[in-house]
């Protein structure tokens, strides 16, 4: 799973969980050999406080937001509350996002990038959508965070980045399941996200739907083909863990399956 020949593998999970879930979870992520794991930040969520209850329990384990929005969480406000938490900052990674922005976006989240590299050591990145913010992430960032994107599209927006910046390191949220229980919910998000204007914009530019992006890719009776396909096309690969339950005992043995096939 860390074979850099292939792409570093990560895990991603939401981060409504409990600290004790996500402290059970970064244990049975790190003891498993994945690189790292990203926590989404989403409304009624704190990506950083689970990242402190994930490093309380791991020490060696990278930890990434995927992504913080920069609407709702302003540079100065990140920094205070790394401080605060005493996140481990030589294994935190910052993914940023624009959020709800819609004017003055790709300022917003330059100026953001830069007050924290600035003031941190932890590494920045730029979740990233279009091309605008794909060259933005690569020049002013550590690299960018994809998602959504099938694994040939992941491979010419990485090579790209890379064009632009050699040392950028390029990361893809992919949403995974291991069971038509998850599959269900996996394509239940996949949907949602279908409908946001942003998404779809970006769905209909590429001329796919949201279902061709996640793991399995359809058609595909395992993880095996796609797995083998992202893992060529990025520098790492973060499987969002969708179970077919939201609990702390289906996230672990999600991991330890997946470990299993990864």
């Amino acid at each position: 799973m860390t074979d850099a020949a292939q792409g570093l593998v990560s895990i991603g999970i939401a981060g409504t969980l409990e600290p004790a879930a996500i402290a059970a979870v970064a244990r049975a992520v790190e003891e498993c050999g994945f690189h790292a794991l990203w926590v989404n930040d989403t409304p009624g969520g704190d990506a950083l406080a689970a990242l402190a209850a994930a490093a309380r329990v791991t020490d060696r384990l990278v930890l990434g937001t995927g992504v913080l929005p920069v609407d709702r969480h302003p540079a100065d406000a990140i920094l205070a509350r790394v401080r605060a938490l005493a996140l481990p900052e030589d294994r935190l990674v910052l993914g940023l996002g624009a959020g709800q922005l819609r004017d003055g976006v790709l300022e917003r989240v330059g100026e953001t990038v830069r007050a924290l590299r600035a003031g941190t050591s932890a590494r920045v990145m730029i979740g990233a959508l279009g091309p605008r913010m794909r060259r933005l992430a690569a020049s002013v960032s550590d690299g960018p965070l994809f998602s959504w994107l099938p694994p040939a599209a992941a491979a010419a927006q990485a090579a790209e980045a890379h064009r632009a910046a050699p040392g950028a390191h390029v990361a893809l949220y992919v949403r995974t399941s291991l069971d038509a229980a998850g599959a269900a919910r996996r394509d239940a998000e996949a949907a949602a996200y279908g409908g946001y204007a942003p998404y779809a914009a970006n769905f209909a530019r590429l001329g796919i739907t949201p279902g061709a992006t996640v793991l399995p890719l359809p058609g595909d009776r395992d993880l095996a083909p796609g797995l083998a396909a992202y893992r060529a096309s990025v520098d790492e690969l973060v499987l969002r863990a969708i179970p077919g339950r939201d609990e702390p005992e289906a996230y672990v043995a999600f991991v330890r399956a997946l470990a299993e096939r990864a």
